[in-house]
């Protein structure tokens, strides 16, 4: 296999066609320079110089060594700037897990002050429930999630990203609208409920239940997805527990009624990681979510 002083010795003949100025740029004599590109040729087993007393030229072959021989120079120059840019986390891939809710509030905001901070750190997104969020980032396929608490501090790190209102969401028109004060349990019994499902979205399901605690008769249609929820609303089909931020989904007729003083801040958001990921460009983000 051919060295990289062999390379660079080539370079520096087929840039300059010269021998002894090609030496000169590489503070080397002739004979040892001439000797090098004999090796190189004899290695590849091509001629990439043709030389006579008067002048050097390249064959087709030089050439198109040339070429190659130019990346790998480029590529060696760049190594040791780009292993200390990746050790710093400066480049990279984050792999991010993501509730869908957190899609309407933080994730935007977020994939914005990587990609401002951190222009060479790649984001690769996944959309998962939190406890699959939990399992990826046991298994090393997720760096960061996006996920409802509780966290186990034994297995992750933590950072909170957001507390928002529970809300209830109705129809546009409803007589709840017009109420004056929070609905009560007892008149939100009596209103079809549209439910989180206990098992694909269990942290909303255990928060609805909190705020409606009865055997949930009035129950029509089950759920895992708020956008699923809020365009049942609208369609009239009856009335969910929503959090505050699927008001920016922007679906019409459907208004957001305040829940009153047990709902404030309940719904929660946070970063998780696990403690043992040496993933440096993770580490950086988790940086810029300090800072924000």
């Amino acid at each position: 296999m051919f060295t990289l002083d062999q390379v660079r010795c080539f370079v520096a003949v087929a840039e300059e066609l010269h021998f002894g100025r090609a030496a000169a740029r590489l503070r080397m004599t002739q004979p040892p320079l001439s000797r090098q590109i004999q090796r190189l040729e004899s290695i590849l087993a091509v001629t990439l110089l043709d030389r006579d007393n008067r002048r050097v030229t390249l064959t087709e072959a030089g050439r198109a060594f040339l070429r190659e021989g130019r990346e790998i120079l480029a590529a060696v120059d760049r190594a040791p700037a780009t292993a200390r840019e990746v050790a710093a986390g400066r480049i990279g891939v984050v792999r991010i897990g993501f509730t869908a809710a957190s899609g309407y509030s933080v994730l935007g905001p977020l994939l914005t002050t990587i990609a401002e901070e951190l222009p060479r750190v790649r984001v690769e997104l996944e959309e998962l429930v939190t406890g699959q969020q939990k399992d990826a980032l046991d298994a090393g396929s997720l760096d960061l999630g996006l996920a409802r608490p509780p966290f186990d501090p034994a297995r992750f790190d933590s950072r909170p990203l957001l507390a928002e209102d529970l809300v209830l969401a109705v129809p546009v028109g409803h007589p709840l609208a017009a109420s004056a004060g929070a609905p009560t349990p007892d008149t939100l019994r009596r209103e079809p409920l549209i439910m989180h499902s206990a098992t694909n979205a269990r942290y909303f399901h255990d928060l609805s239940a909190r705020m409606l605690p009865a055997d949930h008769a009035g129950v029509v249609h089950v759920v895992s997805q708020i956008a699923t929820m809020v365009a049942l609303v609208a369609a009239r089909h009856g009335v969910a527990f929503v959090p505050e931020s699927a008001r920016l989904l922007g679906i019409d007729g459907v208004a957001y009624l305040d829940l009153g003083e047990e709902a404030r801040g309940v719904v929660r958001l946070a970063a998780i990681w696990s403690r043992t990921n040496g993933n440096p460009a993770l580490h950086r983000v988790v940086q810029l979510l300090g800072a924000d």
